[in-house]
């Protein structure tokens, strides 16, 4: 099967989440990435939960399982000179190397993006760190909540009497990633066009300060009234937030304009006459209160999310399910639009995964193997790809260089 990328060699020496998250998308195109590990220990992300069967092994992370599919795996000490210069080899038949490490480790190695393109001019390098390649905060490190908190909407998640919270899992990080997929897949062009590849620097901060989610706008807003605006209370705002149904629970967005619609889905259109729900009224929080537990949450009571669902999109109310992990794999819609992809990996069998996350017309998705089992594949890059003999292999083995 021909992809997109499928004439395009990546060498992933990029860990955790960012840059593997990147390498992901090229891979599930076609690419061949070829995932560098430490000999010790591997990719931290083996080590990070929840685990096949809730049992922690360098093999049974979910996260570094569904990162890392359709990637070849080596293992690699860039630290030794023997690592360095293998490194060199790698990188010289290579497309694309996508790094994480800190801004000046690859340089001080002799391996930096200087080195690196005086032996391959072609070469595509991304570098994802969390404040990028230059400026005042090169030396800083930086995770999930740093960038949230600097970069992101922070300020105004949370409640609203107590400190700012985090989204949950790694949106950040993951965001950072497929930007970083996006730029590189640029770069790749750019370099069939102009016939020389270039180093492409990803800030993850500068990620997410860009971001159009909830962030921009806001500051927007200060620039204006020079106010940080606050965090709803939980339950404090009329017709919206989580709510229990019958089945699970719903998330309704049913304030201002939307509430004429939600008076009509719950089948009391006369509430609006309800002097406690005119257009001022009704921003308090004990007539919220009120309307939210007497009305929305009794009709709620006996009906289904999808139910719910469906009622809220006849009136034009905003409103959405709230699928458990079990939901999403039962859902016939995501069935029958193939969303789910089974992988068989050796040290768990048969799973779900999330599969192709959108649909090309000519340029097929396809899930060619599973995450590599630490080293997996030393015998196939070294002695195939490189030349390395066994006997090779072997001295590197003992040496501690893969």
């Amino acid at each position: 099967m021909i992809q997109p990328l499928s004439d395009i060699t990546v060498i992933d020496a990029s860990s955790y989440i960012s840059g593997p998250f990147c390498t992901k998308y090229l891979a599930d195109m076609g690419a061949t990435v070829i995932k560098v590990e430490s000999p010790r220990g591997g990719d931290v992300s083996r080590r990070l939960s929840p685990f096949y069967n809730d049992t922690p092994s360098s093999d049974g992370s979910g996260v570094f399982l569904f990162m890392n599919a359709n990637k070849q795996g080596i293992t690699l000490d860039l630290e030794t000179d023997t690592g360095r210069d293998i490194f060199l080899e790698l990188v010289a038949k290579a497309d694309v190397l996508v790094e994480d490490f800190h801004p000046g480790f690859l340089a001080s190695r002799g391996i930096g993006y200087a080195e690196l393109s005086a032996i391959n001019e072609q070469l595509v390098m991304t570098s994802v760190t969390p404040f990028g390649q230059t400026g005042p905060y090169i030396d800083m490190t930086g995770e999930e909540i740093v960038l949230l908190g600097m970069g992101g909407p922070m300020i105004h998640t949370g409640n609203d009497n107590r400190e700012p919270t985090k989204y949950a899992g790694n949106i950040a990080l993951r965001q950072g990633g497929v930007l970083a997929a996006l730029a590189t897949s640029v770069a790749i062009t750019a370099m069939d066009l102009r016939g020389t590849g270039e180093h492409v620097d990803v800030s993850l901060f500068e990620v997410l300060a860009g971001s159009q989610d909830r962030r921009t706008s806001l500051m927007l807003a200060h620039q204006h009234v020079q106010e940080v605006f606050g965090r709803r209370a939980v339950g404090g705002t009329i017709a919206s937030g989580i709510f229990p149904c019958q089945d699970g629970y719903v998330n309704i967005s049913g304030g201002g304009v939307r509430f004429e619609g939600v008076c009509r889905m719950i089948g009391q259109p006369e509430l609006l006459d309800d002097e406690r729900f005119s257009p001022s009224e009704r921003l308090l929080e004990e007539n919220a209160v009120v309307f939210n537990v007497l009305f929305l949450e009794e009709w709620l009571s006996d009906k289904t999310m999808l139910e719910v669902w469906q009622a809220a999109q006849k009136e034009h109310v905003l409103a959405g399910v709230i699928y458990t992990t079990k939901d999403l794999l039962d859902n016939q819609d995501f069935k029958d639009r193939g969303v789910w992809q089974e992988i068989d990996h050796p040290s768990t069998g048969p799973v779900m995964y999330p599969g192709r996350p959108y649909i090309m017309s000519e340029s097929p998705w396809s899930m060619r193997r599973h995450a590599p089992q630490l080293g997996q594949d030393n015998d196939e890059i070294y002695c195939g790809m490189l030349g390395y003999s066994r006997e090779d292999l072997v001295t590197l083995y003992q040496s501690g260089v893969i």
